[in-house]
């Protein structure tokens, strides 16, 4: 199959996987404003910044590491299985340490002890099946991968609905379901994670049962000296991410704070669509990279692919952008609605993340993951800076924008970089015309001309028709191989 098809259609049913799970989570956006209020909702808001962090830190690189050493090594199941164990002892070695230090845990994070003991569950459970869903990716069973994903968060939807709009209902009708009903409702979002997660471990049953139980130290201090430096990376990732809403909690006067962590987070869903796609083309594009590292002409399909993931992601910055005050709808209450303005900053943001997630196979293939560790310590030194630096004055407005000045210097950092030390002729000057029209066009309607949805409309047509009439041949050319 041509490899360019065979991406694009792991990349098809990856989005499948991400799209529309998130989907489903997106839709607990309307049931958590319209059950919680604007601190309530902060509050969850602020736990789930620090599930992301622990969530890098318990998976420390080895999703990459195991796709890098797949393809270098000849005993594969050696390097799945030292993988393995290693994540299944470390995530043992936390669930205890935990739960013996969860007090302490509650008090420095300011986080319910009641919500700790169920996340240090879902992290666990999360941790043990980074490995499978990696093994599953290698594999190309990404059906099987889409589909776990799927029952595992349709579940957490399912017990959401139940345990927040059923339960309260029910309970007044059948005695028996009265033994469910918790004092504080955000226990049961927490609830649902864990049960779900668990599920999630059920489901990979049997690749625990066809491993080969096989440790080799010496390959897995190799795999830990790559790694280390992608674990940096991602906690800087996680900063980038999250620290904002920490921050935001934390800073900002006691009165105000929850119920600003709450409208930033609920409009920070509205940039889900550009997290998605990136998420989707990354899940699906990290393989590719690595098995066709060795191939006649790899760097000519990086290129490629990296014009039109920023193709496809600038379409949809500018179709989010005119249609958002349809989809912000997804959002009970107009109290949440204050935040809407950073919306269109948070897309271009994670745009020029994704942008920067392709650029950086160039430390991928070449085994110097350690300046991925460094571009992003430079992202997540931003973040902090400006984050603590502005927040007194401009609040959330300012971690938006820290999270665009982050994202945008590690995507122009890495291109620099690449071009140093593993060339690739990126067509830089048409991305960049391409870029500039496709922002251009969607800061002008948003902040200028929201009043009027028709230009927004003839804008995005005539933007569409102009990636149309200079990228047509091209696209054909490859699809017809």
């Amino acid at each position: 199959m041509n490899p360019f098809k065979s991406l694009f259609k792991d990349t098809f049913i990856y989005g499948l996987a991400t799209v529309l799970p998130r989907m489903l989570s997106f839709l607990l956006v309307p049931l958590y404003t319209e059950v919680f209020s604007k601190e309530e909702y902060g509050v969850v808001v602020f736990v789930f910044s620090y599930l992301i962090f622990f969530n890098v830190i318990l998976s420390y690189g080895m999703e990459t590491t195991v796709f890098r050493f797949y393809n270098k090594k000849d005993d594969k199941s050696k390097v799945i299985s030292t993988a393995w164990l290693s994540m299944l002892a470390s995530s043992l070695i936390f669930l205890v340490l935990a739960y013996l230090f969860r007090l302490e845990i509650a008090n420095i994070t300011d986080i319910n002890l009641s919500y700790i003991n169920l996340i240090i569950w879902v992290l666990f459970f999360d941790a043990i099946c980074v490995i499978p869903f990696t093994y599953l990716r290698i594999k190309k069973q990404s059906i099987r991968y889409a589909v776990i994903k799927l029952i595992s968060v349709g579940v957490n939807l399912g017990l959401n609905i139940f345990f927040l709009l059923a339960l309260p209902v029910w309970k007044n009708h059948i005695e028996t379901l009265e033994t469910l009903c918790l004092d504080d409702s955000i226990n049961y979002i927490f609830i649902s994670f864990v049960i779900a997660s668990a599920l999630t471990v059920f489901m990979l049953l049997p690749f625990f049962f066809k491993l080969k139980y096989q440790f080799d130290v010496r390959l897995w201090k190799t795999m830990l000296n790559y790694s280390w430096p992608v674990l940096v990376a991602g906690l800087a990732f996680s900063i980038n991410e999250t620290l904002d809403k920490i921050l935001l909690n934390y800073i900002l006067p006691e009165n105000i704070s929850e119920a600003q962590v709450g409208v930033y987070g609920a409009c920070y869903k509205l940039s889900v669509f550009m997290t998605l796609f990136a998420t989707a083309f990354r899940l699906g594009v990290e393989p590719f990279f690595f098995s066709h590292a060795d191939s006649k002409n790899p760097k000519k399909a990086y290129a490629l692919i990296a014009k039109y993931f920023t193709i496809l992601g600038l379409l949809i910055l500018l179709g989010v952008t005119v249609f958002i005050d349809y989809l912000k709808l997804i959002i009970r209450g107009q109290e949440f609605y204050e935040a809407l303005s950073i919306v269109p900053i948070l897309l271009l943001a994670n745009l020029c993340l994704g942008i920067y997630h392709n650029l950086s196979v160039w430390y991928k293939v070449t085994d110097q993951t350690k300046f991925g560790a460094y571009i992003s310590g430079i992202g997540a030194i931003l973040t902090i800076v400006i984050n603590i630096v502005f927040i007194p004055a401009y609040g959330f407005k300012a971690s938006a924008i820290a999270t665009l000045i982050a994202y945008g210097s590690m995507m122009i950092l890495s291109y620099l970089l690449g071009q140093k030390y593993y060339k690739i002729d990126y067509p830089i000057k048409r991305i960049s015309i391409y870029a500039l029209v496709g922002i251009l066009f969607s800061g002008l309607y948003f902040y200028v001309l929201r009043d009027y949805l028709w230009i927004g409309i003839l804008m995005f047509v005539t933007y569409l028709l102009m990636l149309i009439k200079f990228e047509k041949n091209e696209i054909l050319q490859y699809l017809k191989k």
